[in-house]
């Protein structure tokens, strides 16, 4: 998707990526496959671009460090990546510069939950390598502390929230910044994935005005360059806590493509080539649906249904091109358009029922 908003600003691509037959091969000026986390790969591939960029965390920011030093462009900046790489470290860069999180503490190994018993209720997160839900499970009472990471996490408040939402904010090297419209997040409650989003988020003007304010602090206080998601808490008593960010476009800004003036994938193109922001007001109130594997396939991807959503006015289809689907993983997504909050939430009732991303081959769950 980041391609083809480059395709549009005529601005040529290079990506780097381990799957020999990613989807994007088809449709970047030129292909490099090979490991992200390996340092000599990232310096190679970085050495033959002007500016580089990440789509995804896990990346050597030893690399991206070496050729910021030496003249690339690199953003977000790589000590930036690290600090979100480490969810300890995030946290505690929220804590030093007062950006409202719920309370936490820092553990070392599974024998610390022992010792921090009484901080429960709460939820547990490793340190690092958690991504798209993993890595993260709820500790409720001293029976669950057998199940405990025993690894570098840290165990955090459960929070009695109200709802979850989200804020695209991006921030051009020269310092501009803007924000996208609040979304509200609905997540699935096992894999902790979001299933579906609502744009804008049905809070009220201060809540709005509130969760704008967090995610501007948050990027000028980092000097970011690019664009970043901030996931937040909306508790009962209407507080606003930041969850975790991501220093990418992310799924919850997907539907922007279709929703408004200006997506998030051309506005993080405009933020790391130090152009104008562009304009993020809505043309029209939105909804996206995560298209995820279904439960209990695996193998070459089949859509189910995909001709009658296809008739559905105001649906614009995204499959990634993935060609091995399995249970949970992110296929694709659905972004649909209505002028009213009940004709979007028929549509996306309408879109999960129908269509589901199946396989030839059915698993079993162990």
């Amino acid at each position: 998707m980041l391609i083809q908003a480059a395709a549009d600003l005529n601005i040529l691509c290079k990506v780097l990526d381990p799957d020999a037959n990613a989807p994007c091969k088809v449709l970047t000026n030129e292909f490099v496959q090979g490991k992200l986390t390996d340092y000599q790969t990232v310096y190679d591939f970085g050495k033959g671009v002007e500016v580089l960029t990440i789509e995804i965390e896990n990346v050597n920011t030893e690399a991206m460090e070496t050729l910021a030093r030496e003249g690339v462009k690199v953003f977000p900046k790589p000590s930036i990546v690290r600090e979100i790489q480490d969810k300890r470290l995030q946290k505690q860069f929220f804590r030093k510069h007062g950006i409202p999180t719920a309370e936490f503490i820092l553990i070392e190994n599974k024998q610390d939950l022992v010792k921090h018993k009484g901080f429960l209720p709460a939820v547990q997160k490793l340190g690092k390598e958690g991504y798209d839900g993993r890595g993260v499970q709820k500790i409720l009472n001293e029976n669950d502390i057998a199940k405990g990471f025993d690894a570098p996490s840290l165990i955090e408040k459960l929070i009695d929230f109200e709802k979850e939402i989200s804020v695209i904010v991006a921030r051009n090297e020269s310092g501009e910044v803007k924000t996208f419209p609040v979304v509200e997040l609905v997540f699935n409650p096992v894999y902790n994935l979001v299933e579906y989003l609502f744009s804008p988020a049905n809070i009220s003007k201060e809540v709005e005005q509130e969760a704008n304010q967090i995610a501007t602090l948050i990027v000028e206080k980092w000097d970011f360059v690019g664009i970043l998601a901030v996931e937040m808490f909306l508790t009962k008593d209407q507080k606003v806590l930041v969850n975790e960010v991501a220093p990418r476009p992310h799924n919850s800004g997907h539907h922007t493509i279709e929703a408004n003036f200006v997506s998030q994938y051309e506005q993080h193109l405009r933020a790391i080539l130090n152009l104008p922001l562009g304009s993020t007001h809505a043309i029209m109130p939105a909804a996206m649906v995560n298209l995820l594997g279904e439960e209990g396939y695996s193998g070459t991807a089949k859509y189910e249904n995909l001709g009658k959503v296809l008739t559905l006015e105001g649906a614009y289809i995204h499959l990634y091109g993935k060609a091995i689907t399995k249970p949970f993983r992110k296929m694709g997504h659905v972004t649909l358009l209505d002028t009213t909050v009940e004709g979007l939430r028929a549509k996306v009732d309408f879109v999960r029922q129908h269509l589901k991303v199946v396989s030839d081959s059915v698993c079993k769950r162990l």
